[in-house]
């Protein structure tokens, strides 16, 4: 499921206009993305929290010509899954 089948779901199940579910769903992402950049735990009960990691600089390798190519520190999001979401996915 992508972006726009989820707006489309949105839509359809509770009889939204297409215009107001985008809506819902991009404020939903920008305010997790948000807090994310602020890092903050976004924590939604029943399906995950994300959080960001910090990784250090290394050296990695260029796949196409096999150099060496330093990769500086990075910070990524990080999801770790919810318990009930998970025993969901696994019944």
């Amino acid at each position: 499921m992508n972006r726009s089948d989820l707006i489309d779901l949105i839509t359809k199940k509770h009889r939204l206009p297409r215009k107001q579910a985008e809506m819902a769903v991009v404020t939903i992402f920008e305010a997790m993305t948000d807090a994310l950049q602020r890092e903050e735990r976004v924590e939604i009960r029943g399906f995950g929290s994300f959080t960001t990691r910090n990784y250090g600089s290394y050296t990695g390798r260029n796949p196409k010509t096999g150099r060496a190519v330093a990769v500086g520190p990075k910070r990524l999001p990080h999801f770790k899954v919810g318990k009930e979401l998970r025993d969901r996915v696994n019944t």
